[in-house]
């Protein structure tokens, strides 16, 4: 039981209080003072809670909490709050290493199913059985359907020596935990060889835009150049994006001279990213699916849309958004949308994807067959890359 009057009554005092204390600092510091209401009842609540709840209240998971709720009221999938274990995973994979089990996820299908579409070898997920095609229901109990997408691999994620809980559907088979030990995850984030039996043809996978991808890319490209290069095919599917830094420095090596991306802020400020290659390179064909997203499709578009590349596959994700990731003061973070991304034609992917050039489907139930002789995808990619070559 409780007295209603006494406690609006004390609320009601403490964010007038409050209200004027910050309508003081917002005024010495230049703000909107139609904020101050909205902060008052911020304060309010957290000193109510502290005050009054059941059980003594952690200061910091209140503080954390309502930043989280912040982020999740923006709607925008895109834009999270990163604990300090989150923060430090996200540090780490950007660095070309991450503490977790080794597979790389995606969203499929009209509901959204988070599923395992690689599983890197030689890592804690393979060990554990895990398979690409493998649909994730819940994270430690967690069901995936309670979190962003952003969120669900940081919650994978975690330091070396603890242990993760999947719960795993897969087809003809019931549902089922996974109990996983993490390790420390090293990885190349592209791939580069000659195709056998295909007279100067080169094969790049591109799996992720990390800090050291454009690098790899770079020392890719000349051991193929030094192998007699004719033609490249540049494979970003399943390719989840990374930093715009690191895409804009690939294209740098393989889009002319000119515009790659620009990106547009809420201000209406425009900043335009170019390439300086001077002299073409040779043709290129790019496969894309529905699992590439962001800075690969940037990437994707700008080969697209200068001519210098056929994009054979499935419509890519459509994810045509910026984020910038904010240090805060517990070595936390927040990753915040900022602006928009256009391709060199001017056109906004977001929610819509690319369009392939040359439409090829995986036949159903061959997602397996990805990156074998038997991936349809690739060979319809070395039919066109041979009929450029033919033409030159």
């Amino acid at each position: 039981m409780f007295n209603k009057k006494v406690v609006s009554a004390v609320l009601c005092t403490f964010i007038a209080t409050i209200a004027g204390i910050a309508g003081l600092a917002y005024a010495a510091a230049g703000f909107d003072v139609g904020r101050i209401t909205q902060t008052a009842r911020l304060i309010s609540a957290m000193y109510f809670i502290d005050q009054n709840y059941v059980s003594e209240v952690d200061d910091l998971n209140l503080v954390s909490g309502a930043i989280d709720g912040m982020m999740k009221s923006l709607g925008d999938p895109h834009s999270v709050y990163m604990d300090k274990e989150q923060f430090h995973a996200m540090q780490s994979q950007n660095e070309g290493t991450f503490d977790g089990i080794g597979v790389v996820l995606a969203l499929q299908g009209e509901d959204k199913k988070v599923v395992i579409i690689n599983v890197m070898e030689g890592n804690p997920g393979e060990s554990a059985g895990l398979k690409a095609g493998d649909e994730i229901l819940a994270i430690d109990g967690k069901p995936v359907n309670e979190l962003s997408f952003d969120q669900i691999p940081r919650e994978i994620m975690g330091e070396k020596d603890t242990k993760v809980v999947l719960t795993i559907r897969r087809e003809g088979e019931e549902d089922r935990d996974y109990e996983i030990v993490r390790d420390t995850i090293p990885y190349d984030t592209c791939i580069g060889k000659m195709l056998p039996d295909e007279d100067g043809i080169g094969y790049m996978r591109i799996i992720s835009f990390s800090g050291n991808t454009a690098e790899e890319f770079r020392n890719n490209l000349s051991e193929l150049q030094e192998a007699g290069l004719k033609g490249l095919i540049i494979d970003l599917r399943r390719n989840p994006g990374g930093m715009l830094t690191t895409c804009v420095d690939i294209a740098d090596q393989i889009v002319p001279k000119g515009e790659v991306v620009s990106v547009v802020y809420r201000s209406g400020k425009k900043e335009v990213y170019e390439s300086s290659l001077e002299d073409k390179l040779c043709p290129i064909v790019v496969l894309i699916d529905e699992n590439s997203a962001s800075a690969a499709e940037i990437l994707a578009g700008a080969l697209k849309d200068r001519g210098t590349a056929v994009l054979v596959g499935t419509k890519s994700y459509g994810k045509g958004s910026v984020q910038v990731v904010a240090r805060l003061a517990d070595d936390d973070a927040l990753k915040l949308t900022i602006a928009k991304y256009y391709t060199p034609s001017g056109v906004s992917i977001d929610g819509k994807g690319i369009e392939p050039d040359v439409l090829v489907e995986l036949p159903a139930g061959d997602d397996a067959g990805v990156y074998t002789v038997d991936d349809t995808q690739l060979i319809k990619a070395i039919e066109v890359l041979k009929e450029k070559l033919s033409q030159q």
